[in-house]
């Protein structure tokens, strides 16, 4: 039988080997709920703000500019879900990538050999819900490879094995 050429079953053979695929992971859900949160605790005062102060000293008619910053909200609400699910990153041999974005998608590939610093940063709103940021700091001061929202265990361990990595692969330069 021919390379190329359909076989018994109808299918043609492959000429050349299928590459690895990354294994891409998401993001945790805890950073979903705290984003709507903060959405929620803000929009949810501006709403109030803009009902209630226009309606006791405008009249009834101005409390109609609370839908405003409800419909914001509700936008918001669905805007966030996208936005979390096209965060995604992927261990490979020799490099880290960080994919994103849901209009201007950007995938960001770091090499091991070039990473100069790992950082896991937790502020206070991320302790509250249990997460963790890993920042990558490279030569290159335009490099924006942060991976936002993971559990504290998952950001430590990147970090040590991003460190590991970064550490085996300079060590040649």
């Amino acid at each position: 039988m021919e390379t190329g050429s359909p076989d018994d079953t109808g299918t043609a053979e492959a000429t050349e080997p299928v590459r690895d695929q990354p294994v891409w992971t998401g993001l945790p859900p805890g950073l979903l709920r705290m984003r709507r949160l903060l959405l929620v605790v803000w929009l949810g005062l501006l709403t109030l703000a803009a009902g209630l102060l226009p309606g006791l000293f405008l009249g009834p008619f101005w409390a109609a500019l609370a839908l405003l910053p409800a419909a914001l909200l509700a936008w918001g609400w669905v805007m966030l879900e996208r936005n979390w699910r096209s965060w995604r990153y992927a261990e490979r041999a020799d490099d880290l990538l960080i994919s994103r974005g849901v209009l201007w998608w950007e995938e960001t590939v770091v090499p091991y050999g070039r990473m100069q610093l790992v950082e896991v940063t937790s502020g206070p709103v991320e302790r509250h819900f249990g997460l963790a940021s890993v920042q990558l700091h490279t030569a290159a001061a335009a490099t924006d490879a942060t991976i936002p929202g993971l559990v504290p265990a998952e950001a430590e361990r990147l970090r040590d094995r991003l460190t590991e990595l970064g550490e085996a692969r300079s060590a040649g330069l």
